[in-house]
């Protein structure tokens, strides 16, 4: 055993000896220390003081006194720095994506101090950063355990023991890579093609988009800050950037800035003499189409490729930029969906592929453990072992993690599935994929081949303490998605006592969409539910005409509708259940007569504009009984189809008995779809009149009323009792 003096020396020699290897090699280095806080961070502090340079970054809740450090939450705000030293305390928690994306920050020749408790300890100790992401994690680790197996194998990963000798260095001298000689702004060959090619397509006079992809950390983002800038020094009058968020694309706006030299910095917009650069989230673009000369997707993939659809359909200068691994999506998943679409929408589109890193050279041993021990190389089965599936040869089976953690092939293609298959996936979904006691994961195989995957969340079975507080909104807990939204929301003040299971992500292979493997697997997973464990099955998503005749078809209900779009996809958010037990049958039908009866209503209203077909499928419902209206809801709706009375004088009874027509198909038989339109338009949606005409391309109010006079009276023969159509129309001398 050494004293602590005579190691820590020696851990510091030993650390320059990495230093000066990779720097040979313009590669970086992992130095992995374990042992107790104190002497960690000891060491951590030595080893900087040796650097020549102060450029280095720490992320702890418990740095030395003279040394500012960010923790797991603001370390984003570091992004887009460059570092020599990254010193990441894991004895603070362990946040998998705060690490992976400091561990890009760090330059040729650096090195990521990765400071631990002893490796036996690790995975069971206590870890504030999985009870921030799921409270219902498991006592041991198997996330640890895993990123520990990666770390003792890998390439450029040096372990140091605190009490014990410092390992003999056995590194390699490799060489660097072969590096172009770039010119200006540009770092690297492949930068300076990618900004020279959107510069050649701005300027061009056809329809030839660029999709531009590469790996994390080869100046995606640089690429289209530089050409932007200097098309702007050009005299470009508006370039337009769009993304997820506008934080995803401020790398654009930071390189724009040092190469237009602008000191006064405004975020998502650039003014350069009388031209623009500025930043609109999707979803307005799509709405408002403004002119621009340019338009730059950033992180494409991340984006609905309806929506991407549309942009190509509308601009036609356009860049679609994508990062294949890390955080923001991945290229392979991009290419099965928008490459069908962009063959046909602009054939003779450009891809770029950026190969070459900007801070360090191919090959970076960092890189490759970072990757393997994220899962951000995670890949799925290939089309070709696919090529003969027959959804009647796929079986459905829950998965365990003790089977994950023993099968790396297993893991590695179902965490691609879900990468593959929604943007927002990220490295500490793999933590809780491995981790969460509360998660249960069913995958459905063809042979040896991972097909569909489903991830399902327990929620509900909250304290009756706390309901009636959720209710009122003064307390919200963490996770448990839909019991709170149907109490907050919905005001089933009950809902959040009941137990879900809420469907996380679901994922289909893309080369065998659209055969029945959701359906089934979905359906299958199902009818492993117990009544004893749960009341409902859940699932909440960004509403479209498809995906919610998907769940409706599996047996969900609608039961709440989020007020507001997403900005990622434009739509709104739907929660559905599917019930499981009595007392979710009873809640379930409940929340969804609520939810129905205030619709109407809400698309008046808070919803005014929403979506006409999605709006009908909603309001339908399996009522096919005559209305429950009046003698005094029959004369109003009588004296206005024929004509005795104004519509705005006898509009609620005609919607009571619209919608219950609308859910009856015998009588829309009998209108055509000009009607159909109509009455969903303006009787159910509450539009203006104006946008009514419009949409329904009469000629003026006076013919839409004349059209709707004439559907209720088709309405009025088929849903009226005889003898009191005969009264009413005695009554108003008709």
């Amino acid at each position: 055993m050494l004293n602590n003096s005579t190691q820590i020396d020696a851990i510091a020699e030993f650390a320059k000896s990495l230093q000066r290897v990779a720097s040979a090699a313009r590669h970086r280095r992992c130095l992995l220390l374990s042992g107790c806080t104190e002497w960690c961070i000891t060491v951590a502090e030595r080893i900087q003081s040796e650097f020549k340079s102060e450029e280095s970054l720490w992320v702890s809740h418990q740095p030395p006194t003279h040394i500012h450090a960010f923790d797991n939450k603001t370390v984003f705000k570091s992004l887009g720095a460059e570092a020599d030293l990254v010193v990441y305390d894991a004895h603070s928690g362990f946040d998998a994506d705060a690490f992976g994306a400091v561990s890009g920050l760090i330059r040729a020749g650096g090195l990521l101090l990765l400071l631990a408790p002893p490796l036996a300890e690790w995975p069971q100790h206590h870890d504030p950063e999985a009870e921030r992401f799921f409270p219902k994690h498991t006592d041991r680790s198997h996330f640890i355990e895993r990123f520990i197996s990666v770390a003792s194998q890998a390439e450029g990963v040096f372990h140091v023991v605190e009490h014990e000798p410092v390992p003999a260095h056995t590194d390699t001298n490799q060489q660097p890579s072969f590096q172009h000689e770039t010119h200006g702004a540009c770092r690297t060959a492949d930068q300076e093609l990618a900004v020279e090619t959107i510069k050649t397509i701005a300027t061009g006079q056809q329809h030839k988009p660029i999709v531009l992809i590469s790996d994390r950390g080869r100046g995606k983002s640089s690429a289209l800050g530089i050409a932007a800038a200097q098309l702007l020094q050009q005299g470009f009058k508006r370039i337009l950037v769009t993304g997820p968020r506008l934080d995803s694309v401020m790398p654009v706006f930071e390189r724009a800035w040092r190469i237009l030299g602008i000191t006064t910095q405004q975020r998502g917009l650039i003014e350069f003499s009388d031209s623009r650069l500025e930043y609109i989230a999707p979803d307005e673009l799509i709405a408002s189409t403004p002119a621009a000369d340019l338009i730059l997707v950033d992180e494409a993939a991340t984006i609905p490729t309806p929506m991407l659809s549309t942009l190509l359909a509308h601009y036609k200068h356009i860049v679609f930029a994508t990062t294949v691994h890390g955080y923001e999506g991945t290229g392979r998943g991009f290419a099965l969906r928008f490459n069908k679409v962009i063959d046909q929408q602009a054939p003779g589109w450009q891809q770029i592929r950026m190969h070459q890193p900007i801070r360090w050279s191919a090959n970076d041993p960092l890189e490759r453990f970072v990757f393997n021990a994220l899962l951000l190389n995670a890949s799925i089965a290939s089309e070709d072992d696919l090529n003969t599936l027959n959804t009647s040869d796929c079986h459905t089976e829950k998965v365990g993690r003790d089977q994950l953690m023993r099968n790396e092939d297993l893991l590695s293609q179902v965490f691609g599935l879900l990468v593959l298959a929604h943007y927002r996936t990220r490295p500490n979904d793999l933590r809780q994929l491995l981790d969460s006691s509360g998660l249960q994961l069913h995958v459905m195989r063809y042979q040896m081949h991972i097909v569909g995957v489903v991830l399902l969340i327990e929620e509900g079975g909250i304290e009756k303490n706390l309901t009636l507080k959720i209710y009122q909104g003064r307390r919200r807990l963490h996770g448990h998605l839909i019991p709170q939204s149907l109490a907050t929301h919905a005001g089933m003040v009950d809902a959040p006592g009941l137990r879900y299971l809420r469907i996380m992500r679901i994922a289909i292979h893309p080369a065998v969409q659209r055969q029945g493997i959701g359906s089934k697997l979905i359906t299958e997973t199902t009818k492993t539910i117990k009544a004893e464990d749960y009341d409902c099955i859940g699932t909440s998503f960004g509403v479209t005409v498809e995906l919610y005749h998907f769940w409706k078809s599996l047996g969900f209900v609608a039961v709440r509708l989020g007020l507001t779009r997403e900005h990622s996809s434009g739509t709104h958010s739907l929660v559905m259940l599917k019930p499981v037990s009595g007392i979710g049958r009873q809640l379930a039908e409940q929340a969804h007569t609520r939810m129905q009866i205030q619709l109407p209503y809400l698309l008046a209203d808070a919803l005014k504009g929403f979506d006409t077909e999605l709006a009908s499928l909603l309001t339908k419902t399996d009522q096919q009984d005559t209305p429950n209206l009046n003698l005094q809801d029959w004369q109003d709706i009588i004296s206005f189809a024929y004509g005795a009375r104004g519509y705005e004088f006898c509009l609620a009874a005609v919607t009571k008995l619209v919608i219950a027509a609308l859910n009856d198909a015998k009588p829309l038989h009998e209108l055509d779809t000009q009607q159909q339109q109509l009455l969903q338009s303006r009787v159910v949606n509450k539009r203006p009149w104006a946008e009514t005409v419009k949409l329904t391309r009469l000629s003026g109010r006076a013919a839409a009323i004349n059209l709707l006079r004439k559907a209720l009276q088709v309405l009025v023969e088929s849903h009226c009792p005889e003898e009191t159509r005969t009264q009413v129309k005695i009554l108003i001398d008709l």
